[in-house]
């Protein structure tokens, strides 16, 4: 990005905060918003920058707060056996982000630290700009370990990333405050990490209905591991008196402050992010009134190059309007599939350049891509190698791109990237296997588009959302999943994809085994005979996936149904 335009973009900040509209403030601990800027993890990010993304699109008055995570989450390299190697990354601030003169601050275990802001802006169609603030403490004048706070996407131990969290709420709060911002309407959480801003407006306030007449909340995590919690008497050395001991029984549980708790007590909205999701969520925390507004991804982020071409000649206004995208039934099959296989081609070319595999262009290509965690099932397609090269002798040769980061820490997720590996050296004749390093948004954009079907198993009913699947419907891409998340609403069996399991079982917990069978037999008796021998109907398949899923599960419908029901309610 020139300097020039970005010093422009900087000038129009004053506009926006001046401009008299109501305003929310968006925290994410991680926001995708570009792929030379590796301030995020995975799908929460990503969400998160395709929110704004729309936001934009929509003229929706908000701005955008999150750690500058300077290290990024980490470069992943994997060496011949499998072994994930963790690495920091190194990319130029000053090439992407505008560091503002206003700072703020905040006191953790009685250290005043200081905090310096980055801008970075979000150009919606129409030319609309929303600010992304990325807060920093890497500052001369803190200490070694504060300065560190900011450096590393979920890294450290339990006091470092509660000290994130403080910057991220408390932080991001008067950060708001200091950039002139000063009649927002609503606050709102993108999951529990900025939940302590929460107790900045009640220290402003002195009120917990003004707080929560503030406050949306969403929540992403059907786990109850995934939902932060710390030690009270760490929260209560690190917080300090911003940590009100009249209300500690409302958040607080099994003597742990509880982020997730915290943010339900003080917000007046409060959604998961599928309805499936809202039902368990409600079942996790009874009591809470808990809406659900399923997610969506940024349509012109994700339609590849070659569809783009296509919908710009059959559905002109698509890009504002993505609801258009329904009449992708009235496409002539013959583009759909020439659009198709240029971005096949292109993801082909890539892993063989890449990777040496030999894979071809016209046999059939399985993504499986996203963040490595046991409850994903990576490793539930090559599960049985031998069935699986039995299925690619009898119904047709199959190819299958992997791709995905697991958490350092966990180590299950490890050694599923391990099996995957071990499983790449031993399968042999119809099958081939790739695995891509790095998983980013390059990589999400390039196999999204670019497989035949596009895989995901998550064990019932863990996956509160998932949005990959969206954005390979968005390219004609067809899912094949479990029920659960997002695909319990958006599967029309045969039509749009199919389902792993049978139509009730999203109503009880995954069975590994009954799951393996059910892929196995969808794979052999329906999916990759109607990839090979009826090509016609295949397309008609790829159409439907456009004209009915990713005409609904974007993010202009998300933010539209977020404006109704939690913003200007």
């Amino acid at each position: 990005m020139e300097t020039v335009a970005l010093e422009n973009k900087v000038e129009n900040i004053n506009t926006h905060r001046s401009n008299g509209k109501p305003k929310i403030a968006y925290f994410s601990m991680e926001i995708g918003i570009n792929e030379n800027i590796p301030t995020y993890s995975g799908g929460l990010g990503i969400l998160a920058g395709d929110t704004l993304k729309s936001c934009a699109d929509l003229n929706v008055p908000i701005v955008g707060v999150t750690l500058l995570s300077e290290k990024g989450y980490f470069y992943q390299e994997i060496d011949l056996d499998g072994n994930q190697i963790e690495l920091p990354y190194n990319f130029n601030l000053d090439d992407f982000l505008k560091l503002l003169p206003c700072k703020t601050n905040v006191k953790i275990e009685d250290r005043e630290i200081t905090i310096r802001i980055w801008f970075y802006p979000v150009q919606g169609a129409s030319g609309y700009i929303v600010p992304v603030f990325f807060l920093d403490t890497n500052v001369e004048g803190n200490s070694p370990y504060d300065r560190e706070i900011t450096k590393y996407l979920y890294g450290g131990d339990n006091r470092y990333r509660l000290a994130q969290e403080i910057v991220l709420g408390i932080g991001g709060v008067r950060a708001i405050d200091s950039l002139g911002y000063r009649n927002i309407d609503k606050y709102h959480m993108n999951e529990g990490h900025a939940a302590l801003g929460t107790l900045e407006l009640y220290d402003q306030f002195k009120d917990v209905e003004k707080v929560r007449n503030q406050c949306v909340f969403t929540t992403h995590t059907p786990v109850a591991a995934g939902h932060d919690q710390f030690d009270l008497s760490l929260a209560k050395s690190m917080i300090g008196d911003l940590l009100p001991n009249s209300l500690l029984h409302e958040f607080t549980f099994e003597h742990k402050l509880n982020m997730t708790r915290l943010a339900l007590f003080f917000s007046h909205y409060v959604n998961g992010v599928a309805k499936k999701h809202g039902e368990v969520s409600r079942k996790m925390f009874p009591g809470y009134d808990i809406d659900s507004i399923t997610n969506g991804v940024h349509t012109p982020t994700w339609v590849s190059e070659p569809f783009q071409r296509v919908f710009d000649k059959n559905l002109p206004g698509w890009r504002s309007d993505p609801y258009i995208l329904r009449g992708a039934f009235g496409i002539d099959k013959a583009e759909i599939w020439a659009a198709h296989m240029e971005a096949k081609k292109k993801l082909i070319d890539f892993v063989n350049n890449r990777y040496n595999v030999g894979m071809n262009y016209d046999h059939f290509t399985i993504g499986f891509a996203r963040r490595q965690t046991a409850y994903k099932r990576p490793e539930l397609l090559i599960s049985d190698p031998e069935k699986l090269m039995t299925i690619g002798e009898k119904a047709g040769p199959i190819q299958i791109i992997y791709g995905g980061k697991a958490h350092p820490k966990d180590g299950s997720g490890k050694e599923a990237i391990k099996k995957i590996f071990s499983t790449m050296k031993t399968i042999q004749g119809n099958v081939k296997i790739a695995y891509i390093h790095n998983y980013d948004i390059a990589m999400g954009k390039l196999i999204t588009a670019g497989v035949d079907v596009w895989l995901n198993t998550p064990r019932r009913p863990k996956e509160a959302s998932g949005t990959s699947g969206m954005k390979a419907a968005h390219n004609g891409v067809p899912q094949v999943s479990t029920l659960d998340g997002w695909w319990i609403e958006g599967r029309v069996e045969n039509i749009t994809g199919w389902a792993i399991g049978t139509r009730k079982s999203n109503e009880r917990d995954s069975d590994d085994q009954n799951d393996r069978n059910d892929l196995y037999n969808k794979l052999e008796t329906w999916i990759i005979p109607k990839f090979y021998n009826d090509r016609d109907n295949w397309i008609r398949t790829m159409r439907s996936c456009i004209a009915i899923n990713a005409s609904f599960f974007n993010t202009n419908r998300m933010i539209e149904q977020y404006v109704l029901n939690a913003y200007f309610m």
